[in-house]
């Protein structure tokens, strides 16, 4: 039923005398979430859930506080969890292509990359030292001395044999060869054509058989020769296992029982022995240009520790803030070596999911989806389960180079993707990946309940900004004032705006307003002022339709009556601030075929919702006016002085009691403006932005002078969601303003046309002198209009 609302209607007031404190420097800050219980339950499901496929999608409107709230749920329960291990690259001595990982207790990585420094730099002097020192030399001596032995004796035996047949041997660059001699000294080629052919046939068939023996011999100077370098082989090993196997001993020591690392150190004890000599050229060498330098080889050595958590209690919690492909997987860098570019496992560096492996790794989701591969790479390695140091779109190059190949890291990371609802939806039902790999939906809140209880939760809040930030304590009026601002957000008066974002924005804004009014605590005053002010900022399109509505430009009729014509309100947002700007609606009808033409449709201006309230209107004129009869009606529709578009159905109501005014030829009150959306039935329908538009004819009627008449027309169910400002609240006090609540159309056309809407009679017929008996009438007349045109004969 309709009604007039009192002015303690208009806002839900918080008395400061109902919060159990004066000023916020006598509460505790607050340490969890107000009113996202949904929220909290489902991050605490996830974080339980150890399942493959357990991410979360955190999705909620800006400023609610999810970054906050995630990091710090995700930090309490990390701290329960075990440290994760340390990350670590080396060199594969197999194959330098592929570096291995080492997995490792937490804190131990770096303590192996010292322990391997301080090895080579030791090995570096006990190495050179050991081939320098005399029991070295002397087992060298003797290995070379049993060799030029052997080699003596196979020299001498075959010497003798070719002094028995007349020959003598030789040592040329090539080997060894026999040739004739004479008094042991070899013949020439001259010496040699001068006998005769016998003596030649004979010396030839006596060098071939000797040249026999050749072979053999070679054959057994190479196998010396094998011997005594495998001897010294295996001298440079014992000599150098020696130097080095109580340094290896040590380290051994220091990492027993972690296999990774034992394995690890047997392969480097190995090739420290089979590189052992190298040593000797490293110190006191120069490098020579377009050569690595003496050193270089000692890199193999090195331990490259991809993340190192030292200083870490429980596990990871990170946060990417540029999540490209490599701050994501890591990235393999290079440098500058005589013109081109050269790397080794020492250049690789990690991502973000090697600093979150074991943890938690929290992602903007807009921002994964900008950064180009990094979406696709975040889904293969939470599918594989491992952290793959690759090239974006390597498969696609049509040349490859030989470039490193790291060994996979396991990877058990739990990501936290941060979005708006429209992005996750678009995910779920776009992306199959995304259903299988984020099963966990945290559902942040905008608003919740305001009760005693979050109150007092607010002034917590507040609480916790003022001392991290140091800011001045606010007084409990300052919070009451920040309450009802809250109910403002989210325009309700039973809840609160869970954006805690904007709620410390306002906290900080109103603190350099009480310094600057030099209060000691911040004051009402002040957190009115803070309001204030960021309106200013951000309300100059609003005052200049404020100016050409005053100035006449825009025609808005503030008292009076007028046939066909209502006031409108709709809502216009620039960036964070929305006003209301009342609009002129116009109907016009005459004797047709049945419909209703929306011009701004007809004219591209009117968006699909829009249309459809209009189309509604033609369904309620048909349910009503012609069940017995045809709706004989045109009727064209226009938002005067509109000239952007025109969407939403809350001028439905307005629409629809312009054309039973234009029908009737009943004017409607022009001080009166009109909001709401309405059904078939002719119920009214709540809408949005409800303060914004009570405000903005009331700026227009104040502006030019309250009459006591003037007011706007609402939906009944509209009434919770009215936060009005404190002037329009004295205005209707005082009444010199009014709202008036209505839940049917024949409510509206009541206070609008001042006398009865009617209702069907028994006859089915509505009583003379209402608005919906002069509806039918006209509409009655139409239809006789009709027929005596389609009767007269053409002319």
């Amino acid at each position: 039923m309709a009604c007039r609302l009192k002015a303690d209607e208009l806002r839900a007031a918080c008395d400061p005398s109902t919060l159990p404190f004066r000023s916020t420097e006598e509460l505790s800050p607050l340490e969890a979430m107000i009113g996202q219980e949904r929220a909290l339950g489902a991050t605490t499901f996830g974080i339980g859930m150890r399942n493959h496929g357990y991410n979360m999608f955190v999705l909620g409107e800006p400023a609610t506080g999810k970054t906050r709230m995630m990091r710090r749920v995700l930090a309490a329960a990390a701290e329960r969890e075990p440290t994760a291990p340390d990350v670590c690259y080396v060199h594969n001595f197999a194959d330098p292509y592929r570096p291995v990982v080492l997995t490792i207790p937490a804190g131990r990585g770096a303590a192996l990359r010292d322990e391997m420094l301080r090895l080579v730099e030791e090995c570096k002097v006990r190495l050179p030292r050991a081939f320098e020192g005399e029991d070295f030399e002397r087992r060298k001596s003797e290995i070379l001395e049993a060799l030029g032995k052997q080699q003596q004796q196979e020299l001498a035996r075959l010497e003798e044999a070719a002094h028995r047949v007349g020959f003598v041997v030789l040592r040329t660059p090539t080997g060894l060869g026999v040739a004739p001699a004479v008094d042991g000294r070899p013949l020439s080629h001259e010496e040699f054509a001068k006998l005769s052919g016998a003596e030649q046939a004979a010396i030839t068939e006596r060098g071939r058989s000797l040249e026999e023996q050749v072979e053999p011999t070679l054959r057994q100077l190479r196998q010396h020769e094998r011997e005594a370098r495998e001897a010294h082989q295996r001298l440079v090993r014992d000599v150098a296992a020696f130097a080095t196997r109580q340094l290896i001993r040590e380290i051994r020591e220091r990492f027993a029982g972690i296999a990774p690392v034992e394995r690890y150190l047997d392969q480097v004890e190995e090739d420290l022995i089979a590189h052992a000599e190298e040593f000797q050229a490293v110190e006191g060498k120069p490098a020579l240009p377009f050569l690595p330098a003496p050193g270089a080889f000692l890199d193999r050595y090195r331990v490259n520790v991809l993340v190192d958590r030292s200083h870490d209690r429980g596990a990871p919690v990170a946060l990417e803030v540029n999540p490209t492909h490599g701050n994501l997987l890591g990235r393999i860098e290079h440098r500058a070596h005589l013109g081109t570019l050269v790397t080794d496992f020492t250049l690789i560096r990690a991502g973000a999911l090697h600093r979150a492996n074991g943890g938690y790794l929290i992602l903007e989701a807009k921002d994964v989806l900008r950064s180009f591969f990094a979406w696709e790479s975040l889904k293969k390695a939470l599918k594989s389960r491992s952290i793959r140091i690759e090239e974006p779109l390597e498969e696609l190059r049509s040349l490859s180079a030989a470039t490193l190949a790291p060994e996979p890291v396991p990877l058990s990371v739990k990501v936290i993707l941060l979005g708006s609802p429209l992005l996750y939806y678009l995910l779920y039902n776009l992306d199959e990946d995304f259903r299988a790999l984020f099963k966990v939906k945290v559902d942040f809140d905008d608003s919740f309940a305001r009760t005693p209880e979050t109150e007092v939760l607010y002034g917590r809040f507040v609480a916790g900004a003022c001392r991290e930030e140091g800011l001045r304590h606010f007084s409990a009026e300052a919070v009451a004032r920040l309450v009802e601002h809250s109910g403002r957000q989210v325009s309700h008066q039973a809840r609160m705006s869970a954006r805690l974002g904007a709620l410390l924005d306002l906290v900080r804004e109103a603190a350099v307003a009480a310094e600057q009014q030099g209060h000691a605590l911040v004051a009402a005053e002040d957190v009115e002022q803070a309001i204030q002010q960021k309106v200013q900022r951000a309300n100059l399109i609003e005052e200049r339709v404020a100016r050409v509505i005053a100035e006449g430009t825009l025609l808005i009729a503030t008292d009076g009556e007028a046939t066909g014509q209502v006031n409108g309100i709709s809502v216009l947002t620039t960036g964070d601030h929305s006003f209301g700007r009342p609009s002129r609606i116009t109907v016009r009808t005459y004797a047709g075929q049945p419909g209703v033409v929306d011009i701004e449709r007809e004219a591209k201006l009117g968006g699909p919702i829009h249309s459809k309230g209009v189309m509604i209107l033609t369904g309620f004129l048909a349910g009503r006016y012609a069940r017995e009869r045809p709706l004989a009606l045109s009727a064209s529709i226009a938002f005067e002085q509109h000239y952007e578009e025109i969407e939403g159905d809350s001028a439905s109501s307005a629409e629809l009691y312009a054309l039973l005014s234009s029908l009737s030829g009943i004017p409607l009150s022009q001080s009166i403006a009109v909001t709401g959306s309405v059904n078939q039935q002719g119920e009214i329908q709540p809408v949005g932005g409800i303060n914004e538009k009570i405000e903005g004819f009331f700026d227009v009627c104040r502006a030019r002078g309250l009459t006591g008449c003037q007011g706007v027309m609402i939906p009944e169910a509209n009434g919770r969601h009215l936060m009005l400002k404190e002037e329009v609240v004295q205005a209707v006090r005082d009444e010199q303003f009014h709202i008036h609540a209505v839940g049917t159309v024949d409510e509206g056309l009541e206070i609008l046309c001042g006398r009865p809407a009617g209702a069907r009679g028994p006859d089915g017929t509505f009583p003379e002198g209402t608005v919906n008996a002069a509806v039918e009438q006209a509409l009655a007349r139409n239809i006789d209009r009709l027929r005596q045109l389609r009767m007269e004969p053409a002319r």
